[in-house]
């Protein structure tokens, strides 16, 4: 049964149109085509949007949502759901099990070219789909009757209900991507299906949303627009919260942290959280793909507790793993040099440099690109001093708009080494370690390892859950020994929220919907 979280109306800050909520987005959002995003600032946006079959509560917790209810079979093969008689589209429409139906089929026909189609390969028929071998109507999904859908795989996935509250499992409206075709998800054109729809886009600046009057728990909805602004740099969106332009922060400056905890700590919210800021490696550049010496050389040479204690400074967590603590059922594994003495690990990683062709009358060339951003260039500008000190050449230091970045490392031409966080979507380490299978749509640094492909196969198939969780940890353990990757820090979660924000609850998702907030008007006793 589904509990509708109790909030209280408020009259709010009126900005001819009712309650505006503003919230940071961070950088400009590369789309708001379900199927054709990855980054957490999209996602932001498309949460208030779009609406999954499943959702999460305001404390994280998995909840019903355009679905009111669902069924699995004994084996855990198959999935039935009943989709809300008052499910809505922001035009009207009734919400249809057709309209997953559709949407399933779109996310893993290869025409789409959608950044998650691997999200459903346990779905039956979903490989040979995306590998161009079956039409996508023969998909594993189909519509029992107007409001039922079942879902049918070929084995059973313990997390296959977290799966369907991502992004990519949203709905998408077919006909308005049949008037509209890739257009389809801008303002004045887009019809979604959650709690707000899109009204204005202004590229740089913000995104507005309004109230989705025919949403079926539109009644719960206490605000009534939300504008996500557009700011690369996190200084620039802290001036903009102090001037009150701003209600939440995407982010919080490393160099102003300590300040904010000692002026603000009522409104500084941090919290553990799934996400591992990286280095990933593109492996198809010969000198990094055949050299795995060269690789772990690198990542030994990065004093990780510097990292965190001097330049971001805001409870990160030095990175000795892929997984990060917290998950559900597993124990993160960590590389072998995690706890060898920083003499000694320098030591090894300057023999590694040697080993693997490389020292003081030929050092190493490599560059490193990230997006802009004053801490994105503060840690670039620390691990090449590290680089510098341990093994004796200087990294070139590349920024680029996040955009430009992610279409870089995508086209795997140019990038050696970049710079990339990744967040788990669910609490699974499925979520972190299925992004190194080979052919994986998220597999942005071109790491190709059958054992650890035929590992994390065997866990897929795998119903005991001890069993599973060893294969897992297995197939870590196989990918960290390769260095596709340099783990920095483990991510926590930082916003400034304003006091006025009311229903605010982290979750080590970090999700945050607006339709789970309100706003205090300022004349409201706190």
């Amino acid at each position: 049964m589904l509990v509708v979280p109790l909030l209280f109306a408020c009259s709010g800050p009126v900005d001819n149109g009712g309650t505006l909520l503003n919230r940071g987005v961070g950088p400009e959002p590369e789309s708001l085509d379900p199927h054709h995003t990855r980054t957490t600032q999209a996602h932001r946006v498309q949460r208030d949007l779009f609406e999954g079959l499943v959702g999460y509560s305001a404390d994280g917790v998995l909840i019903p949502a355009a679905a009111e209810r669902w069924e699995v079979s004994d084996d855990g093969k198959r999935y039935t759901f009943w989709i809300r008689d008052t499910a809505r589209w922001s035009n009207g429409d009734p919400v249809t099990a057709d309209d997953f139906v559709y949407s399933f089929r779109r996310l893993v026909n290869p025409e789409t070219a959608a950044f998650y189609g691997e999200l459903m390969i346990a779905v039956k028929n979903a490989p040979a789909i995306i590998e161009k071998k079956l039409n996508a109507d023969s998909l594993g999904v189909t519509a029992l009757g107007p409001k039922q859908l079942q879902i049918t795989l070929d084995y059973p996935v313990p997390y296959f209900i977290g799966q369907l509250a991502l992004v990519s499992a949203y709905p998408v409206h077919a006909a308005n991507i049949a008037e509209h075709g890739d257009s389809f998800a801008r303002a004045g054109k887009l019809i979604s299906n959650g709690a707000y729809q899109l009204k204005n886009w202004e590229l740089g600046s913000f995104i507005e949303l309004t109230r989705n009057p025919h949403y079926w728990n539109n009644a719960a909805t206490q605000i009534d627009r939300v504008r996500h602004h557009v700011t690369v740099e996190a200084s620039a969106e802290l001036y903009r919260y102090r001037a009150g332009e701003l209600d939440i922060t995407a982010v919080v400056p490393s160099e102003a942290y300590a300040q904010l905890a000692k002026d603000r700590p009522d409104e500084l919210r941090v919290a553990p959280f799934l996400g591992t800021y990286f280095y990933g490696f593109n492996l198809m550049q010969e000198k990094l793909r055949d050299n795995p010496k060269l690789r772990e050389a690198l990542s030994m040479a990065i004093d990780r507790d510097v990292l965190t204690e001097k330049v971001t400074a805001r409870g990160e967590q030095p990175a000795w793993s892929w997984v990060p603590p917290g998950i559900a059922n597993y124990a993160p594994q960590r590389f072998s040099y995690a706890d060898l003495p920083r003499a000694e690990r320098h030591a090894a990683a300057r023999r590694l440099y040697q080993e693997a062709g490389y020292g003081a009358d030929k050092p190493l060339q490599i560059e490193i690109r990230y997006n802009t951003a004053e801490t994105h260039e503060r840690l670039a500008l620390a691990i090449q001093s590290m680089w510098q000190d341990v093994l004796g050449f200087e990294a070139t230091l590349i920024n680029e708009e996040f955009r430009v970045l992610i279409s870089n490392i995508r086209e795997m031409r140019i990038t050696e080494l970049f710079r990339l966080s990744w967040n788990g979507d669910y609490n699974d380490a499925h979520s972190f370690l299925s992004i190194f299978e080979s052919g994986n749509a998220s597999n942005l640094t071109g790491y190709q390892n059958p054992r650890f492909d035929e590992l994390m196969q065997a866990a897929a198939q795998q119903v005991d859950p001890q069993l599973r969780r060893q294969y897992l940890e297995q197939a870590e353990r196989e990918m960290l020994d390769d260095h596709p990757v340099i783990p920095l820090y483990i991510h926590v979660s930082k916003h400034l929220v304003s006091p006025r924000v009311q229903g605010w609850q982290d979750n080590v998702l970090d999700f945050h919907y607006s339709q789970h907030l309100s706003l205090r008007d300022s004349n409201d006793p706190e």
